[in-house]
């Protein structure tokens, strides 16, 4: 799938993904997570666009490379999603666990310009598919109106979500090894 085969009224969280660990849990786990505490109000939407922000290559810095779609989420503890960081300070938090589907690269990827403190912001299919950089992607103008309206029915109907429909699976904790950059030792 590509970016122009997505309708252009979809929903599309922008969101900071902080490191290459957590871009590898999404591309190769399938899933992203964020904090309660500090979540947007609206999680159900269409597809993710994920931030890159200065934690990254040079290179790929500063700038929205991938979005994938959205298929579900539910609550989990820090400790349950990140199995090797059992000791984590905020591990007893609870978190989103937003299921993905396969990550789709932009053709070509949105700088930040004069952006580069992004947590999470709305927008539109049709937004992401014409920006030339972030500054282009907030909804300003008459879509406004249709975006928190769709914002606010995806608030409704999530009332009647049901986190038992997604499926459940052990993370392999060789994989997280990986993902760390840590050695396996056997």
């Amino acid at each position: 799938m590509n970016l122009q085969e997505i309708p252009e009224s979809d929903l599309v969280l922008v969101a900071l993904v902080p490191n290459q660990r957590d871009l590898d849990i999404a591309r190769l786990l399938g899933w992203y997570r964020v904090p309660l505490k500090s979540s947007p109000k609206v999680i159900s939407v269409d597809y993710i666009a994920f931030y890159q922000g200065g934690a990254y290559p040079v290179d790929q810095r500063w700038q929205i490379r991938y979005i994938a779609p959205v298929l579900g989420h539910e609550l989990r503890t820090r400790a349950e999603l990140l199995q090797d960081q059992p000791d984590h300070p905020r591990a007893s938090e609870e978190y989103f666990k937003i299921v993905l589907g396969p990550l789709i690269e932009l053709d070509h990827p949105i700088p930040a310009g004069n952006w580069r403190r992004v947590l999470f912001f709305y927008t539109t299919a049709g937004r992401l598919c014409s920006a030339e950089e972030l500054a282009d992607l907030p909804v300003h103008d008459e879509e406004r109106d249709v975006l928190w309206h769709a914002l606010r029915e995806r608030a409704l109907l999530a009332n009647e979500y049901r986190a038992t429909e997604l499926p459940q699976a052990a993370l392999d904790p060789a994989i997280l090894a990986l993902l760390s950059g840590l050695k396996r030792q056997g």
